[in-house]
């Protein structure tokens, strides 16, 4: 509730909060700003003294306040101090949180709702001149149905990661609706996915979850947002060593170079022909392990990746009219055969 006339003993807060609210490295304020928006903000008439007490305070108290100091000398003929330019020194700067405003906008993962009230958490960290930075949040479309439970689901795995505990849970799938649905068994319930959780990780703008499903020996990754329903079990995780793709341990780096879909399954070692101009696209997508040699024509180069079948035939789909594959042969037979697909599909001739 807002107080007509706050008591003296509120002072110090009123000015951490004008501090927090008006000023950054771009703003400051002086002893006669800060007067002036207390008595704005607060109807609080405050002398210059008391302001100067209550910034020191501040600082004592920890808090990290910037300020510049030149000396003047007063009608007495004595030399003062005068204390100016104050601004709160915060943990962080507007770049980096522009950095992570960003980074919650091109998520695919986050419904708009979700990502809206993190974002506004995130401008609370700033001036109120960073907000003004970031009013196109305002406009982004609701592209995604809000999955309530993700946050919960998170926070589950999180937990049993760190126990190193299984989950159970269903794995959604969209239907013509738009709307998700669970998998379901032969008998048509829904499939209780048994997963031994290791890693999450961000990659494509979504959230996924590495692990291994108890029906299968290799390692899995699961979307994130498309699980519902989660529950923690009492059951430990299975060794890793045990998990095919996983007997030295998870490398995260490597793991998702290999899959840069995040399809399930292992690294295949595949060597295809591209333009030296799609070097940075290539190094995007598959990192800097990727073997690089220049061939006798200046304008190819020949890439060798470690990288899962299924999500190289997309890739090479979808950069098809820039490389080709040289090996392995049942890649090539496989990109050959959607191809011609495509082609009848098209009547092309």
């Amino acid at each position: 509730m807002r107080y007509t006339i706050p008591p003296k003993k509120m002072l110090i807060l009123n000015i951490l909060d004008i501090l927090k609210k008006y000023s950054d490295e771009n703003h400051r304020l002086s002893a006669k700003d800060i007067g002036d928006l207390l008595e704005k903000d607060y109807s609080q008439k405050v002398e210059r003294k008391a302001i100067r007490r209550n910034l020191m305070n501040l600082i004592d108290f920890g808090y990290e306040l910037e300020y510049s100091e030149t000396l003047r000398v007063n009608k007495n003929g004595q030399e003062e101090s005068i204390l100016s330019d104050w601004y709160l020194n915060r943990d962080f700067d507007d770049s980096e949180l522009r950095l992570l405003v960003d980074s919650l906008l091109f998520s695919k993962h986050i419904p708009y709702n979700q990502c809206k009230n993190l974002i506004n958490k995130l401008e609370d960290l700033s001036s109120i001149y960073f907000k003004a930075k970031v009013k196109h949040i305002r406009n982004m479309p609701e592209k995604y149905k809000e999955n309530k439970e993700l946050f919960y689901t998170i926070e589950i795995l999180d937990e049993a990661i760190s126990n190193r505990k299984k989950v159970a849970f269903n794995y959604n799938d969209y239907g013509i609706d738009k709307k998700p649905y669970p998998r379901k068994d032969e008998d048509g319930k829904p499939t209780d996915y048994i997963v031994s959780p290791y890693q999450m990780a961000a990659t494509n703008g979504r959230y996924y979850l590495i692990g291994n499903r108890n029906v299968y020996p290799d390692v899995s990754n699961f979307r994130i947002d498309r699980i519902s329903g989660i529950r923690l079990l009492d059951e430990s995780v299975k060794p890793m060593k045990q998990v095919v793709g996983l007997e030295n341990g998870l490398n995260l780096p490597k793991h998702m170079a290999e899959r840069i879909y995040m399809f399930s399954g292992e690294g295949i070692q595949v060597k295809f022909r591209a333009k030296q101009y799609l070097i940075s696209d290539i190094l995007d997508w598959f990192g800097l392990d990727t073997r690089l040699i220049k061939e006798d024509d200046d304008d190819n180069i020949i890439a060798t990746v470690s990288v899962n079948e299924q999500a190289m035939f997309y890739w090479a789909m979808q950069y098809g009219e820039h490389i080709e594959v040289l090996s392995p042969e049942s890649l090539r037979e496989k990109l050959n055969a959607a191809i011609k697909n495509m082609a009848e599909r098209y009547n092309v001739r």
